[in-house]
């Protein structure tokens, strides 16, 4: 008889709780949210538009797993605002689920022996992977949420691979446990759940989650679900609202971007990076000394902000939505176009264009536009917002904005652009 107090026992996990029903519910609510949650990864990833430019590329490795990439395209303008929200907010929903699954399936990570046939060997591979994966993939995503990046190497590059290798196990275990997670919920329908809580009828013979030597209920199966959902419920409205206007985003209180507005007064908007965090040195933004240099098809033009001042100025309705998954309201700048700056230096008809900010150092500080991009009416070189000038953390002098982007391509304190060259 194996001893007992090993966790490759059976009788070492005694919790009732645990049988193929309850693991069956978790992993179909998983099998919809991950999937929905990876599809979503990829449209953030290819609304970064990476293969356009080295310089919006953080994963000049990826190969084949680029495949999908398409034109971004430059509306709804809340498109972005909305994919990165679900994705952001699905993510930390599913950890109370996530956590459940992997509690309720952990006597599997013991049994012994470790393989008993290859194909056996090969389901405890995927296994390995697919836990190993989910850590990884929600470890990183939770800290880019709260802005805490204590892992080594960049978020993006380290969460898009990770993604990858996560997917992969996933669908091979989706197709080796579907048929019996679907056998289950039927049982399920047939009223058998509840006895198998009990520990009577119900249980699969010889299944390793249900223990032979159950300790006494607490708490029944049904109950346990109600906890988990009820952590998940809790998840989402503390987090949800940083991704929605109104009353609604004063409950996410677990977003750092959450809350009520940081500041007050037009500008009083949420910020990702200040001018003093990304080194912006007021004196190169004065307006005596900036100077905006758009370079394209007949040359070169300097011109200063009294100079942008005196171009057609247009106004868009427009949020900002980032990686992390917050976003703005609505807000009004006013500005000029981007495709009227093309057609100062020879671009009547709207090209790509490389944007650079001031701001020496940083991720993105140099981000590529594509020509559906700069061409819509939407898209600004904005000088002021909700009827005032931009403040140093919001891009002053002048910034990009323009409709369904992320953020990080809203490129601030902006001193060149070069139409139709992107080196």
């Amino acid at each position: 008889m194996p001893d007992q107090r090993l966790p490759s026992s059976p009788g070492f996990w005694r919790s009732p709780v645990r049988g193929p029903w309850f693991t069956s519910v978790l992993g179909v609510v998983l099998l919809g949210g991950i999937t929905l949650m990876f599809v979503t990864g990829l449209v953030s990833y290819a609304a970064y538009n990476p293969d356009l430019s080295p310089v919006n590329d953080t994963t000049p490795d990826k190969g084949l797993l680029g495949f999908y990439l398409f034109s971004w395209p430059s509306g709804p303008v809340w498109l972005y605002r909305l994919t990165q929200g679900v994705h952001v907010t699905l993510g930390v929903t599913l950890v109370p689920v996530l956590l459940a699954k992997l509690w309720s399936v952990v006597p599997r990570l013991f049994a012994l022996p470790p393989a008993r046939s290859v194909a056996h060997a090969l389901e405890r591979v995927s296994l390995l992977l697919l836990v190993g994966g989910a850590l990884f993939e929600f470890t990183t995503g939770v800290l880019n949420i709260q802005l805490d990046y204590i892992f080594p190497g960049s978020f993006y590059p380290l969460h898009f691979y990770g993604a990858w290798v996560f997917f992969a196990a996933f669908v091979a275990h989706a197709v080796l446990k579907t048929p019996a997670a679907v056998r289950n919920l039927r049982r399920m329908r047939a009223g058998e759940p509840e006895a198998a809580a009990e520990g009577g009828m119900g249980v699969e013979e010889g299944d390793e989650l249900v223990s032979p030597d159950p300790a006494e209920p607490t708490v029944s199966r049904r109950g346990a679900l109600g906890l988990v959902g009820g952590g998940s419920a809790l998840l989402l409205v503390t987090t949800a609202g940083q991704s929605l206007d109104g009353p609604l985003r004063e409950t996410a209180l677990l977003a750092p971007h959450g809350g009520g507005e940081p500041g007050s007064g037009p500008g009083g908007f949420q910020v990702n990076k200040t001018a003093a965090y990304a080194g912006i040195d007021p004196r190169e933004t004065g307006g005596e000394v900036w100077r905006l240099v758009l370079t394209g098809r007949t040359g070169q033009v300097r011109l200063s902000r009294a100079d942008l001042l005196q171009l057609p100025l247009h106004s868009s309705a427009l949020p900002i939505a980032c990686v992390e998954g917050w976003s703005t309201s609505n807000q009004w700048w006013r500005g000029v176009r981007l495709r009227d700056l093309a057609a100062l230096v020879g671009h009547d008809d709207p090209v790509d264009v490389l944007v650079e900010s001031v701001q020496r150092h940083g991720a993105f500080r140099r981000a590529a536009l594509r020509a559906n991009q700069v061409g819509d009416p939407l898209s600004l070189l904005a000088l002021f917002v909700n009827g005032e000038d931009l403040t140093p953390d919001h891009g002053y002098p002048a910034r990009v904005i323009m409709p369904a982007a992320p953020g990080v391509l809203n490129t601030k304190w902006v001193g060149r652009m070069t139409f139709g060259d992107l080196r």
